[in-house]
């Protein structure tokens, strides 16, 4: 029988496309469809009567489906087209009924049930079929697939779902529905309406249109896939690479602290500190126990999301109370991550004090992971969870130990890094001198900024040196490299300029001494360590009888003289090489400052305030000390302004500066005599210093001063001849008496026998003075002794005259 109805639609299937033909016992047509009559280009009537088969091709085999009892199907060509049919009898009559169908037609169909079959068949895609209305048609989801109950046919899928989750579920199927484009792994969290803080579920949806035969949209199909824990793992291991990122960033151990708290918090928990024991904070090593035995824990950080939680709780910089013994705390001693509900953390301490301490309002749980690194306990992190009830679950407490064993040898890194620095500064500190002098030359301030945010200290240091006849050495210098090498290399070179300077040698010379120390130290350096041994010198003396300054440099940047009325100007001086290299002759330069004036020596670290640029870093000094002087102004308020008048830079390097302001000695606190060689310039040097002595009230060390100028002028007339030079210099605690002769000639202290008849001078000049020794200049030599004013120290001499 012809069909002329319309398709009949059930969603994308149509009836019509199916050409059905009925052939009677001998196969013989006896009515078609619409379908059929256009599939084999022939109308009702003209295919009356016709055997199908002969309308086939090939006729032999579609002939023996046709007649066949039983249903069948076979494969032919219908006016050339290829067509799958079925043959199905229709008794009694002995009828069949034919359906024909164009072949890839028939093997999209079977593919699309086959596909749909498949997908429905598997339990790790959800899929979910909706109507036009969106309420759930047919789904493989099964109860527990996204820790909800499963929906049933005819309701919407997100039933049971938390409000807003639900409502943005629903919206996104309409909006496919509507607009026909699809979603492609659009996530969506899946919260349970009676549970919305639990933990929730996450969803990748991808949705798609459908449409009916005609091409109308009549619903939408859903695949959803659970990644909750892929994302977790994701977030996880995201957070893994931030926390090797920042941790560890500096070697500064509360920063350090700090910044483990900071990655922890949000991803972990809403409020996270990190205790570490008082030992780690200042570099030592902790003991083997936390928080039970001193010393105790110390709060290094604090993180939280809500400030208001953290008030009341023990603040960065406090000390912990002792802590009760428990279960929790010794598993956490023994290096294991606990995980505690509130009630658990309030009864393990068993203290309302330490409760309010340490327990944050509306806390739900409580993780505590060791801080363990290289076998030593550092401390423990701890992750409160204040929005969340659950705990930390067994992924992220793996997460959290693996965050702290990381952190944890970044801390002791840091601090391993402040033990020995602090060792390093506490060497450099002993080794360097007094910061302030104030002898009769000058009055001297020495400063010392180590350098930041390196792993070393360095060599810098500085010096004043009191030499005989009032006279001051100024040194400056830096060694290369840094860590306890170079301090001890400082140590070595501070100790070898105070015996150069003993012997009162020219500037230049006592660099070019020090040059050959450098390269011996050199010579027996290690091949690989060899380039780290060096350094930088500027060696100056100051007189203050002459008022003048003779100083050789040997690689330091060029000292800065600042006159009286504040004029500043660098000096011109010969810059040698760096002490080490060999080979280069050292020049000295001499000065005559007026009264007053501040020289001023630095390492190359000041310019190094300045990005390496040195013309930028010469032109800020010299601005900066002439902004920061004014007459009279305290040479350590003078250098630490002009350290703040080059900004707030951390230096690179150590900085050492040394600030001396001259003074002189007046011309009526000096004599000057020339005696010719003669036998009678011995008793004519005597009457000379004793009128002085006479003039200057100091007639009560006459009688040791005629001693020593007797002694010393004898000896420069009978070895050395003349001119025979004598000076006096009367200083506020010392007279110095200072003979000079032309001659090279080393005098030396012996112990004449009884029978000699000479060789006791220098022996009697030792025996009425406080110190004397002998300094050579460019031509002859000076010997020089220095007497006590105060009378208890005038020796032997002093209980003579106590005795007459």
């Amino acid at each position: 029988m012809e069909s002329d109805e319309g398709s009949d639609l059930l969603g994308g299937f149509r009836f019509d496309a199916v050409a059905v033909a009925v052939v009677d016992r001998e196969g013989l047509v006896v009515s078609w469809s619409a379908a059929a009559a256009r599939l084999f280009g022939r109308d009702t009537r003209e295919a009356m009567g016709v055997p199908l088969w002969e309308l086939l091709s090939p006729p032999g085999e579609c002939r023996s489906v046709i007649l066949a009892d039983t249903v069948r199907a076979g494969h032919g060509r219908a006016g050339g087209t290829a067509v799958d049919f079925g043959v199905c009898p229709v008794p009694p009559t002995g009828h069949r009924v034919v359906m024909l169908l164009p072949s890839r037609q028939a093997v999209e169909w079977a593919q699309g049930i086959s596909f749909f079959q498949a997908l429905f068949a598997q339990g790790r895609i959800g899929v979910g079929v909706h109507d036009r209305d969106l309420r759930l048609v047919r789904t493989n989801i099964s109860h527990g697939m996204f820790g909800q109950p499963a929906p049933g046919p005819g309701e919407p899928w997100e039933k049971g779902l938390h409000a807003a989750d639900a409502d943005s579920l629903r919206a996104l199927l309409a909006d496919v529905l509507r607009t026909g484009v699809p979603a492609l792994g659009a996530q969506q969290s899946l919260r349970l309406a009676d549970a919305p803080l639990r933990r929730p579920q996450v969803a990748s949806i991808s949705a798609f249109r459908l449409h009916d035969g005609e091409g109308v949209p009549n619903g939408v199909v859903a695949l959803v896939d659970n990644v909750t824990k892929q994302l977790r793992d994701q977030r996880h291991l995201a957070l893994l690479h931030e926390a090797a990122a920042r941790i560890g960033s500096s070697l500064d151990i509360r920063q350090t602290a700090h910044e483990l708290a900071d990655v922890l918090l949000t991803d972990l928990g809403s409020l996270v500190t990190v205790d570490l024991t008082e030992g780690v904070l200042a570099g030592d090593d902790p003991p083997s126990t936390l928080g039970t035995r001193t010393p105790r824990l110390t709060r290094a950080a604090v993180a939280c999301e809500d400030s208001r939680r953290a008030e009341p709780l023990l603040g960065e910089g406090d000390t912990y109370p002792m802590l009760p013994e428990s279960p929790q705390l010794q598993r956490v001693q023994q290096g294991h991550a606990v995980t505690m509900t509130r009630d658990e953390a309030i009864g393990a301490l068993s203290d309302p004090r330490l409760v309010e301490l340490l327990v944050p309002e509306g806390a739900g749980s409580l993780t505590v992971a060791p801080l363990l690194a290289r076998g030593l306990g550092l401390g423990a992190v701890s992750v409160w969870r204040t929005e969340r009830p659950e705990p930390l679950d067994s992924d992220e407490l793996s997460l959290l130990s693996e965050i702290a064993s990381r952190a944890a040898l970044g801390i002791d890194n840091a601090r391993r890094y402040a033990r020995e620095h602090r060792a390093a500064v506490s060497l450099q500190e002993r080794l360097l001198p007094r910061a302030a002098a104030d002898i009769a030359a000058v009055e001297a301030e020495g400063i010392y900024r180590p350098a930041t945010g390196r792993a070393d200290i360095g060599g810098d240091w500085f010096d004043v040196v009191t030499l005989p006849s009032l006279r001051a050495a100024l040194v400056i210098g830096d060694v290369i490299g840094h860590g306890l090498p170079a301090t001890a290399t400082m140590g070595r070179l501070r100790t070898a300029i105070l015996t150069l300077a003993d012997l009162e040698l020219d500037p230049a010379e006592v660099l070019t001494r020090l040059d050959d120390l450098i390269q011996r130290l050199a010579a027996e350096t290690a091949a690989e360590q060899k380039d780290a041994v060096g350094a930088t010198c500027l060696y100056a003396v100051y007189d203050p009888v002459e008022a003048r300054i003779t100083l050789a440099n040997a690689g330091t940047p060029p000292p800065v003289l600042i006159s009286p009325d504040g004029a500043v100007s660098f000096v011109e001086a010969p810059p040698g090489p760096p002490l080490g290299v060999g080979g280069v002759p050292y020049e000295s330069v001499t000065l005559e400052p007026e009264a007053g004036s501040v020289l001023t020596l630095y390492t190359d670290g000041l310019l190094a305030l300045t990005e390496y640029d040195d013309e930028l870093g010469l032109w800020r000094i010299q601005e900066g000390l002439s902004s920061s002087w004014h007459p009279g102004i305290d040479l350590r308020e003078l250098g630490r302004r002009m350290l703040g008048e080059l900004g707030d830079t951390q230096p690179r390097d150590d900085i050492a500066l040394l600030m001396a302001r001259t003074r002189v000695v007046d011309a009526s606190h000096t004599a000057n005599w020339q005696l010719p060689a003669a036998p009678e310039s011995v008793a004519e040097a005597r009457k000379l210093a004793d009128d002085q002595l006479d003039a200057w009230g100091l007639d009560r060390l006459s009688l040791s001063t005629e001693l020593i100028v007797s002694e010393l002028v004898t000896n420069a007339v009978r070895y050395a001849g003349g001119p025979v030079g004598l000076r006096l210099i009367r200083d506020a605690a010392v007279l110095i008496c200072e003979v000079s002769d032309p001659s090279n000639t080393q005098p030396r202290l012996v112990r004449a026998g009884d029978t000699d008849e000479g060789g006791r001078g220098l022996y009697i000049v030792a025996q009425c003075c406080q110190r004397w020794g002998s300094r050579y200049g460019h031509r002859g030599k000076t010997i020089w002794t220095e007497q006590s004013l105060d009378e208890q120290g005038l020796g032997f001499l002093a209980d003579a005259w106590a005795e007459e």
